[in-house]
């Protein structure tokens, strides 16, 4: 199946325009949320690939596997290899369902440009915002230290080319008020496409 697919890098502000979406009667299929869904459902693979340390009553601890995983390409791919096949049927079934209930939807998926052609879209929109500011959020989001958040942010596509590749891009790089207008132009964009339907 083709989705309209919300995208960005980490920090960009995709939460932000989920919200306006959802304000706005667009159903949100959060990859994000089903991913740690998965990670709980992978628990025992996990604690025997990575060590028990990273699970604690049957949930995973994503802070310390993330630290584990984000600065070692090797390790992250041995992730997502554990929940690939997880995630994607769960996408799949969530779309599949909200398209036969005939419900308007969008897709966030943070890493739709890294999963390469896996997952198809009929429309790309990619929340921006430039690199230095990224860094600053997710420092003051997560409680990292620069060279951490930078090693985050490195373990994805650069947000140029995120930009450079998107159908529509939603600029946050301002204020709210500003991604409110940026966020709404898209809304509008949804409604037309949604109308014919």
């Amino acid at each position: 199946m083709k989705y309209i697919v919300l995208t960005g890098g980490i920090a960009s502000g995709k939460s932000s325009v989920g919200k306006i979406l959802l304000e706005n009667g667009f159903n949100i299929v959060d990859a994000d949320k089903i991913a740690h869904e998965a990670l709980n459902k992978k628990a025992a693979k996990i604690a025997e690939i990575f060590g028990d340390k990273f699970v604690k009553n049957g949930k995973v601890q994503r802070k310390e596997l993330g630290a584990l995983v984000f600065g070692d390409k090797k390790k992250m791919k041995v992730l997502e290899q554990i929940l690939h096949d997880e995630i994607y049927k769960a996408i799949e079934a969530k779309a599949t369902q909200l398209e036969r209930q005939k419900k308007p939807f969008v897709v966030d998926i943070p890493l739709f440009f890294e999963k390469d052609g896996i997952y198809e879209s009929a429309l790309t929109a990619v929340v921006y915002a430039p690199k230095d500011e990224q860094i600053k959020r997710v420092m003051q989001r997560d409680g990292l230290k620069k060279e951490d958040a930078q090693a985050r942010i490195a373990a994805q596509l650069d947000i140029e080319q995120k930009k450079a590749m998107a159908d529509i891009v939603i600029d946050n790089s301002k204020d709210l008020a500003h991604l409110q207008k940026e966020a709404e132009k898209f809304v509008k964009v949804l409604k037309e496409r949604y109308a014919g339907k």
